[in-house]
């Protein structure tokens, strides 16, 4: 059984003429595991209504497996949805909870106890069956959700924050079970969340939406590496990515270095190289490092190498979130413990002041106006 989606120039217009998706186009390959992610009223959960059939589509075109169904009623469509809040029905079992939609396809008996059965054992929940929802955890309640959308054998498995409501262990433990689930279960994966760990952890690609448009499709490793612009680089990867504003500055040549706070920081070679064929000239640019690529030099501020100032000190177990002003504005590293000087393990204090310089082939540079990544 085949499950491929395509979404097609789809766009969404309510009727106070606020477009709340623009022109969205995506192909989902079979058993695919695609993950949209952006903030709140991004669009992400508008464009898996109108997969669902929950919403209904302004323009554009919806194909299921080939087949065109922008107006087939969602319970023809072949898929199923996970919702937010669980959406049990609370005075059934969790066994009638998960025979509900196969009762209402008319599917045969000794049909329906096999699939509870398959899908209870898959998801850890076969000693619930007999449990009403109430005498359930969070966590265990939103296994019951994802049984009952399993048992149906849809071709789309449609997932709407499944997890936003529970604890920050109870969601760890939730996401290594929806990607043993997806190991487990033949069928195509449409997930929305604004948690970018969980995006980067479950999807195959990710699908990154900002004020209703895509900014960039990609693997976990694509948008990560290579983050398309400012907002992309900004919103993925924990803590966030440092902007400074800086002097894009051609030497000669096919040679550039960056200025940052008046003082030159290199480029990695490959980069240089990427810049010269892109034609880049000496400009104004908003220069990005992750955390985990600023390192501790024992070098003097100057050529390559900034100072700062602690401002806060977050010890993490085996790492530091180091808040440290620099030129003026808050830089955060993150510094593996063990790599720390000696004089520093006992613990990073207010005020202590730090020579840091940048992995030169970690660095991204962007387009002041545009705001687009220049390589």
């Amino acid at each position: 059984m085949m499950s491929t989606v395509s979404l097609r120039k789809i766009k969404k217009v309510y009727d106070n003429a606020v477009t709340a998706v623009h022109d969205f186009n995506l192909e989902i390959a079979d058993k695919e595991f695609i993950v949209l992610v952006g903030p709140s009223g991004c669009g992400k959960s508008t464009t898996l209504r109108m997969v669902a059939g929950l919403e209904e589509i302004s323009e554009g075109e919806l194909y299921i497996d080939g087949r065109l169904v922008n107006d087939v009623e969602p319970k023809d469509r072949d898929i199923a949805m996970v919702f937010q809040s669980y959406a049990l029905y609370p005075h059934m079992t969790v066994r009638e909870n998960m025979e509900f939609p196969l009762k209402l396809k008319k599917v045969p008996k000794e049909e329906m106890n096999r699939r509870v059965k398959e899908a209870a054992e898959i998801l850890g929940i076969t000693q619930y069956l007999d449990r009403k929802p109430k005498a359930l955890s969070g966590g265990q309640r939103q296994r019951v959700a994802i049984g009952r959308a399993i048992v149906r054998e849809p071709k789309v498995l449609l997932m709407d924050e499944p997890l936003s409501n529970l604890d920050a262990k109870l969601r760890n433990q939730m996401r290594a079970e929806i990607i043993k689930l997806r190991q487990r279960i033949d069928t195509t994966f449409i997930y929305v969340t604004h948690d970018q760990t969980e995006a980067m952890t479950l999807g195959d690609r990710i699908v990154i939406m900002k004020d209703g448009f895509i900014q960039q499709i990609g693997t976990p490793q694509q948008v990560f590496n290579h983050p398309k612009n400012l907002f992309v680089a900004g919103f993925i990867g924990t803590p966030q990515m440092n902007f400074f504003q800086a002097q894009l500055v051609q030497e000669g040549e096919g040679r550039y270095h960056a200025q940052v706070h008046r003082v030159n920081m290199p480029l990695d070679g490959e980069i240089q190289a990427e810049l010269a064929r892109a034609g880049a000239k000496s400009k104004e640019v908003i220069l990005g490092i992750r955390p985990e690529h600023i390192h501790f030099t024992s070098q003097t501020a100057g050529e390559g190498v900034l100072e700062g100032t602690v401002e806060v000190s977050e010890m993490m177990g085996s790492e530091y979130y180091l808040h440290v002003t620099c030129g003026g504005q808050d830089v955060v590293l993150r510094i593996p413990t063990s790599s720390l000087p000696p004089e520093l393990r006992g613990g990073i204090t207010y005020g202590t002041k730090l020579c840091f310089t940048f992995r030169p082939e970690a660095v991204h540079l962007f387009d002041r106006e545009s705001e687009n990544n220049l390589i």
